[in-house]
C-alpha cells in the first residue's frame, strides 16, 4: 500500500511544461522503475541507431526519467544498472512527437558466486594499481606503482574478510624518470625514511549488486588514515594454467596533505604541484596460495 500511494503521489505530481523540439527532430521520453515500481536514479541508458551505433549515452534523474532528442527512425534501447538485468528493447522516434515507451522495470541479476572461504593471494602480474593527479592546477598526470603484494582472507561471511597489501613507494612510475626521482625524494614520499605503503582493510559493506564498500587503514608518508574503497566485486574464472581467480575493481581519492605531503618548497612560491587529491584506482586479481 505504501509503494502505490507514493506512485499515485508521484503520477499527481506537476512537471514542468516540456521544450519544443528542434526543427525535424523528435523525443524519446524514459522512465526507469524497480521490482517494486519506484524510480531508479542514476541508471545508464543507451540509444543505438539502426547500425549498433552509439548515438546518445545518458543517467536518469532523481525522478527515474531520461528524455533524449533524436532524428525520426528506428532505434534500440539498453538499459543497465550494476546489480539488475539489462533491459533491451526496439523503439520508433517521430518527427514532431514525444515517443514514450511503457516504464521500464529492472529486474535483480542473479548473485555472482563469492570466493570460497580461506587464504588468496594477490597476483600483481595481472593486478594493477594506478593514480591519477592535476599538475600545476593544469593537466592530470597519471603513473602507477609497479611491485606490490598482498592477499585476501575470505571469512564464512564476506563481511568477515580482510585484505592486506603492501606497496614498494621506490616502485612509483609515472612515464618521467626526472619526475619519478622527485617524487621518491624527501619532498614528497621521502621512500628512504617510509619505504612501503600499506593497506589493512577488515571491514566488507555489501551495498547492492556487485557492490561493495571496504574500510581500513593506509599507512603512508608515516600517517595513517582511514580509507574507503568503493569497490566493484567482478566474480570468479579460471586462469590459463586451470587456476581459479577471483578479480575485483576498486577506487579512492586521498587528501595529499592529509598525509602531510604538501611540497612546502613550491607551495611557498604559491604553486600547487599537484591537486588536494589523488585518485587511486585498483584492478586487482587473486589466486589459492600454491
Amino acid at each position: 500500500m505504501p509503494f502505490a500511494i507514493l506512485r499515485r503521489l508521484r503520477d499527481r505530481t506537476p512537471h514542468s511544461p516540456q521544450p519544443s523540439l528542434p526543427q525535424g527532430a523528435g523525443a524519446l521520453d524514459l522512465s526507469v522503475n524497480d521490482p517494486v515500481g519506484l524510480p531508479m536514479a542514476g541508471v545508464e541508458i543507451s540509444v543505438r541507431d539502426a547500425g549498433g551505433r552509439d548515438v546518445t549515452l545518458g543517467r536518469t534523474d532523481p525522478n527515474g526519467r531520461l528524455t533524449v532528442t533524436l532524428p525520426p527512425g528506428p532505434y534500440r534501447v539498453v538499459v543497465t544498472s550494476d546489480g539488475f538485468r539489462p533491459a533491451r528493447f526496439e523503439v520508433e522516434v517521430v518527427a514532431g512527437e514525444r515517443t514514450a515507451p511503457r516504464p521500464v522495470t529492472l529486474e535483480p541479476a542473479p548473485a555472482l558466486p563469492l570466493p570460497d572461504t580461506g587464504q588468496w593471494r594477490l597476483d600483481p602480474d595481472h593486478s594493477a594499481i594506478r593514480f591519477s593527479a592535476r599538475h600545476i592546477g593544469l593537466a592530470q598526470i597519471h603513473g602507477r606503482f609497479n611491485r606490490f603484494e598482498g592477499g585476501l582472507w575470505i571469512g564464512e561471511r564476506m563481511e568477515d574478510s580482510r585484505v592486506e597489501v603492501t606497496i614498494d613507494a621506490a616502485s612509483i612510475d609515472t612515464g618521467v624518470r626526472m619526475r619519478d626521482d622527485h617524487l621518491r625524494s624527501a619532498e614528497f614520499l621521502d621512500v628512504a625514511r617510509y619505504p612501503h605503503l600499506q593497506f589493512a582493510g577488515e571491514r566488507f559493506v555489501h551495498k547492492g549488486g556487485g557492490r561493495w564498500a571496504v574500510q581500513g587503514m593506509l599507512y603512508l608518508h608515516g600517517v595513517s588514515r582511514t580509507v574507503h574503497l568503493d569497490t566493484r566485486y567482478l566474480g570468479i574464472g579460471t586462469g590459463i594454467a586451470g587456476e581459479t581467480r577471483t578479480a575485483c575493481q576498486a577506487v579512492t581519492e586521498l587528501h595529499r596533505e592529509d598525509f602531510t605531503l604538501d611540497w612546502r618548497t613550491m607551495l611557498a612560491r604559491g604553486i600547487a604541484a599537484i591537486g588536494a587529491t589523488i585518485r587511486i584506482e585498483l584492478d586487482i586479481q587473486a589466486v589459492r596460495p600454491e
